[in-house]
């Protein structure tokens, strides 16, 4: 599977480069987008100093983490983002008389290459955040970033999957799952308790945002001494579990546009 996933890859990245000048510009654009939102929160603080609490540092922390996974997110798994073209255009009916996995044909027949650009923004500011940071540089708060960043990734991929799943019964892509993907990115750039308890409880038990966002962060700038709380965002693992499941259900609905 990864032999044929690097393949995938490999015709993305070449078909991407038959158009360099589209790319360069998409990618510059990505960079500029994602400049000017730091710029903004620094602004943001600089006139307003903290947010409940939170410093410019630790809310940085988290809006970086939250921004460059859900870019790498975007990046790999877009194929389920826009699954209903996929359904439309007769491509899934395609997808299923070929003699590999499904998910590895969606995932590899949609790769946003672009979305490196917003990702490699983010990853530069953590990078300059740990150097002029020294105690995050700690090996226990740099396993806990990682594992945030990690985490947050499978988040909104499986959000993505749960999209598409939900893709097989109505069709056409629901833009209300755009308030979990987009609208959750953007929730999830400050830490969960500046906000009503009713979001809060929705992104810790039903959309468990809360284990990559807010509990590692309260390690991590000590508001907490809770070890427990490094490992927190493995919990979302357990998300793909009711993600797939709805994917398997609409798979078994599914009846070809042919039919």
């Amino acid at each position: 599977m990864i032999k044929l996933y690097l393949k995938y890859l490999s015709i993305q990245i070449k078909s991407t480069m038959e158009y360099k000048k589209d790319f360069i510009i998409s990618i510059i654009s990505q960079i500029l987008s994602s400049v000017f939102a730091f710029i903004t929160i620094f602004f943001l603080f600089d006139k307003f100093g903290n947010i409940e609490g939170y410093n410019f540092k630790e809310i940085l922390i988290c809006f970086v983490i939250s921004y460059a996974g859900f870019a790498l997110a975007e990046c790999f798994f877009r194929g389920f983002d826009h699954f209903d073209r996929f359904l439309a255009n007769g491509e899934f009916d395609r997808m299923l008389v070929r003699p590999r996995n499904i998910l590895l044909q969606i995932i590899g027949g949609k790769i946003e290459l672009s979305k490196f650009g917003r990702a490699g923004v983010g990853i530069i500011i953590i990078i300059i955040l740990l150097l002029t940071t020294p105690e995050l540089l700690r090996v226990d708060k740099l396993i806990t970033m990682i594992l945030m960043l990690f985490g947050t990734i499978i988040i909104y991929a499986c959000l993505f999957v749960l999209k598409a799943g939900i893709t097989f019964f109505t069709t056409q892509s629901l833009e209300i799952m755009n308030i979990f993907t987009d609208g959750g990115r953007d929730l999830s750039q400050y830490p969960l308790d500046i906000y009503n308890k009713i979001i809060k409880n929705f992104f810790t038990f039903i959309i468990p945002l809360a284990f990559v966002n807010y509990y590692p962060l309260l390690y991590i700038i000590e508001r907490t001494n809770n070890k427990l709380y490094i490992i927190a965002p493995l919990l979302t693992i357990l998300f793909i579990i009711p993600c797939y499941i709805v994917w398997k259900i609409g798979l078994r609905k599914y009846k070809s546009i042919g039919s």
